[in-house]
């Protein structure tokens, strides 16, 4: 098994029947042509006796985004005791139940769109909390950016098999551990954020890597789960780099091949390798 394969806990099947399937149509030649398409699918979730959100998504680990998802609104506390999860795929839809007992009825009426794909949700009063949060000084070399983006371009994953998807890592040094995707970036770093609820791993000494954009809704999940870098291959939104700024989130963009910027958090960088180490992103 290569290098690249053997660092990851989780990461994506691409071969899973579930999750994608065969369309036939016509290519450029004119002549018919099968490739395969992502199935997305709406998934609700209820904490407890409560319809909270429903988000359109691939289906996969529909136990950690709703957990993650939950958490990252601020709607499962820290010291929440979760005492069970039950999915029913019929009725398309995951319910948490928690020993406290909930009742969010006014911050349903206050949500706000956001720019992530298949419609990204964030509660208004989720701010509160992220404008004090205190994220660690943690480095970033910036040999962990060129090996990162290597296996990570490298690893089997949906986005090479079908395309239409967003993947997020979470990441230990230059070393890839939790590797996710769905139709929405936002789905995707719920789901992390969820596995690492229900397996108790520490934000502390962790960075993102994404393939999405880095929006207001991307840079507001990663401070709220307490993770000082969030790196991309994509570019910035001006909404996303002014609250990394206001965070003190180091916000890396357009990581491909030997280039990449930094647009917020600066002072964690550390230059030690030459851009020549790059080994850039798989074809």
């Amino acid at each position: 098994m290569s290098e690249f394969m053997q660092e990851f806990l989780v990461a994506p099947d691409p071969d899973d029947p579930r999750l994608t399937e065969a369309v036939t149509g016509i290519d450029h030649e004119g002549q018919e042509r099968s490739t395969r398409v992502v199935v997305e699918r709406p998934l609700t979730i209820y904490l407890n006796s409560q319809e909270i959100v429903t988000a359109m998504t691939v289906g996969d680990h529909a136990n950690w985004l709703a957990v993650g998802f939950l958490a990252n609104q601020n709607m499962l506390r820290p010291d929440d005791e979760i005492t069970g999860i039950d999915i029913d795929d019929e009725l398309e839809a995951v319910i948490v139940r928690t020993a406290r007992k909930t009742d969010y009825e006014h911050r349903l009426e206050r949500r706000v769109r956001t720019s992530g794909c298949a419609v990204g949700t964030v509660f208004a009063d989720v701010m509160d909390s992220f404008e004090a949060a205190d994220l660690p000084a943690d480095p970033l070399y910036t040999s962990w950016i060129y090996t990162l983006s290597a296996k990570i371009a490298r690893r089997p994953s949906l986005y090479l098999a079908a395309g239409a998807i967003h993947g997020c890592v979470l990441c230990e040094g230059d070393r890839p551990i939790l590797y996710l995707e769905d139709v929405g970036r936002h789905n995707a770093v719920d789901m992390i954020a969820g596995y690492m609820r229900l397996n108790d791993v520490s934000p502390l000494g962790k960075l993102f890597f994404t393939t999405g954009r880095l929006t207001s809704e991307m840079v507001i999940k990663t401070v709220q789960m307490g993770v000082p870098i969030l790196i991309s291959r994509s570019g910035f939104t001006a909404s996303g780099v002014s609250l990394a700024r206001q965070a003190g989130l180091t916000l890396v963009g357009r990581a491909k091949g030997k280039r990449f910027i930094a647009l917020s958090g600066t002072e964690r960088l550390v230059f030690d390798a030459s851009p020549d180490v790059a080994s850039g992103d798989a074809a």
